[in-house]
């Protein structure tokens, strides 16, 4: 069988959603119910879906989560003191869009990594771009970094992503060069971006991780003053589940 003209030329332009669903309506004839009007809004609307999927795909691959997780997963039922309000008032995301960070504390195994996965995966679906990344391995890459000329791009890569999610933070002290480096991370996002940081260690710790009193006043006036939180408690999630969970 012959390809109409019509379904080639789509395909030539780049409009692939249009041509599946031309194709479709021709197929199964659902076009003779159709007005001009209507066929052109279905084709239109198939076009816009399958790009905002594209889009959405390449979010999630350059955001790099740790874990598969949607806010839409999240279990409540855990004793860990989430608040049910306060993380779906996040998940719907205006404090990224307003330039607010976030901070997650709690003892291993409450979900923090999978519950930041989860909003970084909404954010995603939102349209924004997010970069996920551990924060000891980050210190060892921008260490590397300076020997081997890729410093500068890392930091600019850490710095143009609408959501940073730092995890595993304060696992180890700081040393000079990574004190460094995470000012100049929040210096360029302050006011800019959004930064998430899970951690182990209550706040009120993490001046002496930092180390140097002056850049720990410096980061953590950039991090906290406009900080949501939210501290969890209780239990390790993993007991008796084997690997990672699903759901958190």
């Amino acid at each position: 069988m012959l390809k109409h003209p019509t379904l080639t030329q789509l395909h030539a332009l780049g409009l692939h959603g249009m041509a599946k669903a031309f194709d479709e309506l021709a197929a199964n004839g659902q076009a003779d119910g159709l007005d001009r009007l209507e066929w052109l809004t279905l084709l239109l609307d198939r076009e816009a879906s399958l790009r905002q999927d594209k889009r959405f795909t390449s979010r999630l691959r350059a955001a790099r989560l740790r874990q598969q997780a949607a806010v839409e997963d999240v279990d409540y039922r855990s004793p860990r003191g989430l608040d049910r309000a306060l993380f779906q008032k996040l998940a719907e995301g205006d404090w990224i869009k307003g330039h607010d960070n976030l901070v997650l504390v709690g003892p291993t195994g409450v979900g923090k990594s999978w519950l930041a996965a989860a909003l970084g995966h909404k954010a995603c679906r939102d349209n924004q771009s997010v970069l996920y990344q551990r924060v000891p391995r980050l210190f060892e890459d921008l260490a590397l970094g300076r020997g081997d000329g890729r410093h500068p791009r890392l930091l600019k890569s850490l710095g143009r992503a609408d959501l940073l999610i730092l995890d595993d933070w304060g696992l180890e002290p700081l040393d000079a060069g990574a004190r460094h480096d995470l000012l100049e991370i929040l210096e360029e996002r302050y006011g800019r971006r959004s930064t998430m940081i899970t951690s182990q260690l209550p706040v009120d710790r993490w001046h002496d991780i930092i180390g140097d009193p002056t850049y720990a006043d410096a980061i953590l006036d950039r991090l906290i003053h406009n900080a949501h939180r939210i501290e969890l408690s209780g239990e390790s999630l993993r007991r008796g589940r084997g690997k990672q969970p699903n759901k958190a």
